[in-house]
């Protein structure tokens, strides 16, 4: 299996988790900016440091499992990664605020 192939079913199954998520706790789900936001700062940061792992030689990819692409150093596949958690991590937070909330109008 290619690292492209396995980034791919890592982000239809964190996609459709975190769009299920709000749906099944019936809340309404992460605004679109927070997404946008999450994702870009993600994005980033995994450019940033995983150019600077992979310069300092700490992991290494067999190249005939790459697509060839890259983004400073860091091969696009390790970009679907933080993309997954942007699509995963927001409807997680709005599900807990949700439960939370619901807890503490129970108690009173």
């Amino acid at each position: 299996m290619s690292y492209a192939m396995l980034a791919v079913c890592f982000l239809a199954i964190a996609g459709t988790a975190g769009a299920a998520l709000p749906l099944l706790a019936r809340t309404r789900g992460p605004s679109a900016s927070a997404l946008v936001i999450t994702a870009t700062g993600l994005v980033l940061l995994t450019a940033v440091f995983d150019s600077a792992m992979i310069a300092a030689e700490l992991f290494h990819y067999a190249p005939s499992r790459l697509l060839g692409l890259h983004i400073g150093l860091a091969p696009v596949e390790d970009f679907a990664y933080p993309l997954a958690a942007a699509l995963l991590l927001p409807s997680v937070w709005v599900v807990l605020i949700r439960r939370r909330r619901q807890r503490a109008e129970a108690r009173r």
